[in-house]
Formats: C-alpha cells, sequence, structure tokens
C-alpha cells in the first residue's frame, strides 16, 4: 500500500459515510438494514469479495485466506440468508491476518464475542444458526451486498450512519471532494452557532417566496 492510498482512505475514514456519500454524488449506499454490531465503530479498507451459497459459509475460510493488513471482507450470498455466516473463531481468523471489518448481507452470530474484540461487523441480521461447508462459492468476485455492487478493492467505508462502496478509481476523488464539503459544513456551523438561521445559511430563503400572481382568476 503506497503512502498517499493510505493518506486517502484515512481521511474518506475521519470524513464519514454521510459526508463521502454526498461527495460520490449519493450513490454507492448500501442498503440501511446493514447495521453495525456496536455503534461507534468506522473503518475505511479495500474489498475482499466474497459469495457464497446461502448457509453456507466455506467461502468465507477461503476468503480470510487472502485477506491481508486492511481488508475489509465484504460476504454475499446468492439468495437472502439469515443464517449466522460468521462467528466469533472467524473473526479471530480474520484479526490475525490483518483484516480490520466484516460487511455481510447475511447474518452473524457470536456478537458479544465480536464486540468484546471490537471487530466491526455490519449486517443485515443476527442469528445463532449454524451454516454447511460444502460449496466453494467464490472470493474477489464482483458481488452485490447491500444492493450495492462491490469489485473487489473498492474502498469500504463504513460507520454508524450505514455502508459506502467507493469505487477504487474515485477514492482520492472523493475524499478531496469530501474535504471541500466538510469545510463548508464548518463554516455552516459557525454561522449556526452564531444564531443565523439555516435559511439564509443554506440559500434556501427564495424557495419559500411566494410565486408571482399571473392575474388569472383575479377579479376586477
Amino acid at each position: 500500500m503506497t503512502a498517499a492510498v493510505d493518506a486517502t482512505r484515512a481521511a474518506l475514514a475521519e470524513l464519514g459515510v454521510a459526508t463521502c456519500h454526498e461527495a460520490l454524488g449519493r450513490v454507492g449506499l448500501c442498503a440501511p438494514e446493514l447495521r453495525p454490531i456496536y455503534p461507534g465503530a468506522r473503518v475505511a479498507g479495500p474489498a475482499v469479495t466474497v459469495l457464497c451459497a446461502p448457509g453456507d459459509n466455506l467461502p468465507i475460510h477461503r476468503a480470510v485466506d487472502v485477506c491481508g493488513p486492511g481488508d475489509v471482507l465484504v460476504v454475499a450470498t446468492t439468495s437472502l440468508c439469515r443464517d449466522g455466516m460468521f462467528g466469533e473463531l472467524l473473526g479471530v481468523a480474520l484479526r490475525a491476518r490483518g483484516g480490520v471489518a466484516l460487511v455481510t448481507d447475511a447474518g452473524v452470530r457470536d456478537v458479544a464475542d465480536l464486540t468484546a474484540m471490537r471487530l466491526p461487523v455490519w449486517s443485515r441480521f443476527v442469528s445463532a444458526q449454524g451454516t454447511a461447508k460444502s460449496d466453494p462459492g467464490a472470493v474477489n468476485v464482483p458481488v452485490v451486498a447491500g444492493g450495492a455492487l462491490v469489485h473487489p478493492g473498492d474502498v469500504i467505508l463504513a460507520d454508524d450512519d450505514g455502508v459506502l462502496v467507493v469505487p477504487r478509481a474515485q477514492a482520492a476523488r472523493v475524499a478531496a471532494a469530501g474535504r471541500e464539503r466538510a469545510e463548508k459544513e464548518a463554516a455552516a456551523r459557525r454561522r449556526l452557532t452564531a444564531g443565523e438561521s439555516g435559511l439564509d445559511v443554506h440559500g434556501l430563503r427564495h424557495l419559500l417566496a411566494p410565486a408571482p400572481d399571473s392575474g388569472k382568476g383575479s377579479r376586477p
């Protein structure tokens, strides 16, 4: 990882999902049903993608083996799956490889242990239901997680507001646009703190002006 790439990911994590979503053009956001298992987690890292048959987590074991420092594991299934596809032991293995987080469209279990490990996890479901290990699935292929298309190496940005997929080629641009937006928001915050109306700070007052009278229907 180059210093520039590392700095870009750090900037995205600092800016957060809401600001970067705006900077990206309000695209790339995963469904709001993907929620963190504990509050306060924030991460930005390249995606290692996994496609599993529902109820079979063998591909996740394969994917953990190819994870490296800073990677975010993104798990999708070929159809809806509520089972606990990822638990504490997989979390230990992921952490040992340097992986920093999990995002999954399916379920997780052992959430108390994962929380105690402070391993950030965003999932659609929490379920104690176990899984089989028979279908090899696919690793590092394009997947759809939470309705968002994820390619291997895309930057996954996640925090309390949700999960955002930033295409790898756009990461630096989004970080720069996000910084500009954050600076504008800081200026607006100062004006709001000083007591100015939000209508003036955000230039919205003209939207409340009455429409000009066309003269139709008026009486002489």
